[in-house]
């Protein structure tokens, strides 16, 4: 019989809806069962792609044995941390502080009814092995100590308590804004910087995407070529390893090895999202083809199989498909042999390794690039234009038959937060390539999010199977105000600067710390938690605070308001000392200090629609990271005194540069508006 996961939006709770199991979704009821049966909680967080979380569920959560244990001793909640980041910064947190180590997923916390944790540990085997405990072992002594040992856990539950509220940043504002951290975060980067395979630090490698762009954003801005170096060769790296799908389009989510060969195989919507961004600004600056490719193969992926019918995006793929990981993925030279003829399979072989021995588990290929394409056509005599014909042919003949097999699972839920990563990399991907179907995506994600996520002026932070719930976090307003400015100089349209406004006015009212600046994570009116985190350092995404801070400011130059300026400086101005610790973790809040020291500068066209599109298309194919470009309809009503500027008569356009909202005399010429936004960049 289903317990009471099944009526959960989250596919991840979903998939354990028919566990013996007595799970409970994170509620009211199961905490008050706690409270009133004087049961610890046994805290399980996971998500649906998680590969040791369905190890963990097939061993221990659908064993009986195991679940009557859990059922005797424990009141059980199950998490998806994909709906619930509140809860899993909090509880990973407390999981390093009690146990020293790192965390991830499964997370598997034991609870006192109050919340607070009193043991904890990530993936249990159910019996122990390689010096791990076995969950069924440790399951009866923790129910033992929790009833025999309440004086020793409650005081180290007062010392963790204690501890996670001194991981506040401390509230100070005599701190002067300087640019040190923007040097010191690229010289840390060089330090753990694989300058041979690329990546920053060493196997597992994650792709950092927001630390690569604010490399590339260094380069751009200061010169010089080591964060063009660090960039271009882990971007190139990565393209060509196994960590890109090379049929489908798409980056997992990290790679077991230093050489990208072999990924984890899910795929999160948010690192894609990233990627697509970063890609993009990075061909502005090399040219490089592949990174075009990575693109459009990339873009294509997103369109194809992660948006939904309604418009927003899905969260992920998972990493397993008839519980192996990577089956959906892998090859062996015979079954590539017989799709391909004897022409197409003299380059794709080669090409990826097929000719070599096999490089996952033994006795599967998975494909990524071993021998360039130039060097395989020279090794054919074939002309590369022909050979670049041929793979793309078998590359599609490829994919035709991968879709024909069992899919990995896919987690339907439509996040805000990760949602809005990806409007603002199709839009910026759009921008860059000049390519309306990606706009379309992006804005019909926009459009669900309004129309779906935002109710009566509060925002939402899930949807699926036709119900939006959960109270939105701080990420989610942050980057979907972020996502907006992309959105607008992609295609300005009045109601997203509305938009725009109202989410800029919800971080100040509901997420700010009047008292000592920053964002909570949650808003005022949130549930109450053990603790109330005031994130400022980057991991998968990047923080809210730091996205907070950078578009707050880049509203407030572009409307001209004071307010976003100053809860933005407040803001700097309470995380500088941890920029200064350790600025390589913290480059969301180092890309708006750098805005703050040198206020972006802002293009503003207004005139006939054709002419304005053709200029905001010609300014978008520089790389200009400190710069927006906003082309306004000659009809465009209700605008900000910063923004109503008077459009050009008959078939020209109007353009004023302005650096913060000091601007230089009317511009009529598309070449002087180019020659002034590449000026020299007072800091």
């Amino acid at each position: 019989m289903p317990n009471r996961l099944a009526t959960q939006t989250s596919p991840y709770l979903q998939q354990h809806a028919e566990n013996p199991v007595d799970w409970h979704p994170w509620d009211e009821e199961a905490l008050e069962l706690a409270r009133s049966q004087d049961k610890p909680i046994l805290l399980s967080i996971g998500y649906s792609a998680c590969h040791w979380c369905h190890v963990m569920a097939h061993e221990s959560f659908e064993d009986a044995e195991v679940a009557a244990e859990m059922n005797r001793h424990f009141v059980n909640i199950k998490v998806d941390r994909e709906e619930r980041p509140d809860l899993d910064q909090i509880y990973q947190t407390a999981q390093a502080m009690l146990t020293q180590r790192s965390g991830g997923w499964p997370l598997t916390l034991f609870l006192m009814p109050d919340g607070t944790p009193f043991f904890g540990g990530t993936y249990f085997p159910k019996h122990a092995r390689h010096g791990m405990p076995g969950f069924l072992d440790i399951l009866p002594r923790i129910a033992e100590a929790y009833r025999e040992k309440r004086g020793e856990i409650a005081q180290q539950n007062n010392a963790l308590l204690e501890a996670l509220a001194r991981t506040l940043p401390a509230p100070g504002s005599g701190h002067e804004l300087k640019r040190a951290p923007l040097d010191a975060a690229v010289r840390e980067f060089a330090q753990v910087f694989d300058d041979v395979h690329g990546g920053i630090g060493q196997a597992p490698k994650f792709p950092h995407p927001f630390e690569l762009a604010f490399c590339l954003r260094r380069h751009a801005l200061d010169g010089g070529e080591l964060g063009l170096a660090i960039t271009r060769l882990t971007l190139t790296q990565m393209a060509e390893g196994g960590l890109y799908d090379q049929l489908g389009g798409g980056f997992c989510r990290y790679s077991v090895d230093e050489t990208w060969t072999i990924p984890h195989f899910e795929k999160m919507l948010y690192d894609n999202a990233a990627l697509i961004a970063l890609y993009s600004d990075a061909w502005l600056v090399t040219q490089q083809p592949l990174f075009k490719k990575v693109v459009e193969q990339t873009a294509a992926w997103v369109v194809r199989d992660m948006q939904s019918p309604e418009g927003g995006y899905y969260s992920s793929l998972d990493a397993d498909s008839e519980h192996e990981e990577g089956k959906f993925y892998v090859w062996t030279p015979e079954e590539v042999k017989n799709l391909l003829t004897p022409d197409e399979y003299a380059v794709v072989g080669p090409h990826y390794g097929l000719d070599g021995a096999p490089n996952f588990e033994g006795r599967h290929w998975h494909l990524r690039v071993k021998k360039p394409l130039d060097a395989v056509a020279k090794l054919l005599g074939v002309p590369l234009a022909e050979c670049e014909r041929r793979l793309d042919v078998a590359r599609a003949k490829l994919l035709a038959v991968r879709i024909k097999r069992v899919w990995p699972g896919r987690d339907e839920k439509v996040l805000t937060s990760w949602n809005a990563l990806m409007v603002r990399g199709m839009a910026r991907a759009a921008r860059v390539f000049g390519e309306p179907a990606w706009l379309a995506s992006a804005r019909c994600a926009m459009e669900f999010i309004r129309g779906t996520l935002w109710r009566n002026g509060r925002l939402l932070a899930t949807y699926k199977d036709k119900r939006a719930h959960l109270n939105a976090y701080l990420d989610d307003h942050a980057f979907l105000l972020d996502a907006l400015l992309e959105l607008m100089q992609a295609e300005f349209r009045e109601d997203d600067l509305r938009f725009a406004r109202e989410l800029a006015e919800i971080l100040l009212d509901r997420f700010e710390d009047r008292a000592a600046g920053g964002f909570f994570f949650v808003s005022h009116d949130h549930e109450p938690l053990i603790h109330r985190a005031k994130p400022g350092y980057d991991n998968a995404t990047p923080s809210g605070n730091g996205i907070a801070a950078f578009a707050l400011q880049r509203l407030g130059h572009l409307i001209g308001e004071p307010r976003y300026l100053e809860v933005a400086e407040r803001t700097l101005k309470l995380f500088y000392p941890a920029m200064e610790r350790q600025a390589a973790g913290c480059v969301s809040l180092a890309t708006a200090l750098d805005e703050y020291l040198a206020p972006p500068q802002t293009a503003i066209l207004r005139g006939d629609g054709k002419a304005t599109d053709e200029w905001q298309h010609a300014l978008a194919r520089s790389y200009r990271p400190d710069t927006l470009v906003i082309g306004l309809p000659r009809e465009a009503r209700n605008l900000p005194a910063t923004l109503d500027k008077a459009p050009a008569s008959g078939a020209g356009v109007n353009a004023w540069v302005c650096r913060g909202v000091t601007c230089l005399p009317v511009i009529t010429g598309l070449a002087e508006v180019e020659r002034t936004l590449s000026g020299t960049r007072v800091a």
